[in-house]
């Protein structure tokens, strides 16, 4: 049917749904009205940067207006902030899994409320590259855990749930094909490792602790590279998750910092 899809029998029996983090709730907003027709989500770290991209859809898809007077749709919470731009709608989601997850849960239940269908949702952002030019933006095929395996591992009530952290493949080859139209930066398609942590979980040396010799950093990252990790982030798994539960096409592009 191509509706976004709830996963929580529970959501049925509320009177109101309120999504306290984007300050939206099927009462006080009119939900269809202002986001039935979305079809593109696109999600990022930083509340400056997603603006920055909201402009810069707003001016490639030729809207009314400069652009500059976007209004932030979450501006009632300082916890993130949304802004639309036509039929995309650019949000951010902070870093690392819980706070994309929060803001997942809370778009995807938007979405359903609004009976949006057929949404591709896509985060961009900035990672850290692995064994690739600083400057190549890597298209997710995979998203990956700290042992190179598809899976997110989430604890509820205190059993540990494994989900699949699949992607959509058509999605990944379209945005291959459209990168070949930009000449500027190299563009390719590799596995995608999440992390819970900065600098400990990346193998990073300049965190305020450090249990692990540099020699050891290095094997674990080329075994990494051996297993088709080609960027490290803290979001991928669990966007890939529950997108996939609920109907979402997702996909996660990411420009390398290091």
């Amino acid at each position: 049917s191509g509706l976004v899809h709830i996963k929580n029998p529970y959501l049925d029996s509320m009177e109101e749904d309120v999504l306290y983090h984007l300050d939206l709730g099927t009462k006080t907003h009119n939900l269809p009205a202002m986001f039935g027709d979305i079809k593109f989500v696109c999600v990022g770290g930083s509340p400056n940067r997603m603006r920055a991209f909201a402009q810069f859809m707003h001016k490639e898809l030729g809207l009314m207006g400069d652009g500059e007077d976007l209004a932030d749709i979450c501006a009632g919470t300082d916890r993130y902030a949304m802004y639309r731009a036509g039929p995309v709608l650019s949000i951010s989601h902070g870093m690392g899994i819980p706070s994309i997850s929060i803001m997942l849960h809370e778009l995807i239940k938007l979405l359903h409320h609004a009976k949006c269908r057929d949404v591709t949702i896509i985060r961009i952002g900035t990672s850290g590259g692995l064994g690739i030019e600083a400057g190549s933006v890597v298209i997710t095929d995979m998203a990956v855990d700290s042992s190179f395996k598809p899976r997110f591992e989430q604890v509820v009530l205190d059993d540990v749930v494994v989900r699949s952290t699949e992607l959509d493949k058509d999605l990944a080859e379209e945005l291959l094909a459209c990168s070949k139209e930009i000449p500027d930066f190299r563009t390719l398609i590799g596995h995608t490792m999440c992390t819970y942590d900065f600098y400990e979980g990346q193998g990073r040396l300049d965190g305020a602790l450090c249990s692990f010799s540099s020699e050891k950093k290095l094997e674990y990252l080329k075994r990494a590279y051996d297993a088709g990790v080609r960027n490290i982030e803290m979001e991928s798994t669990a966007f890939a998750a529950l997108c996939g539960l609920c109907g979402l096409k997702g996909e996660s592009s990411c420009s390398r910092l290091r």
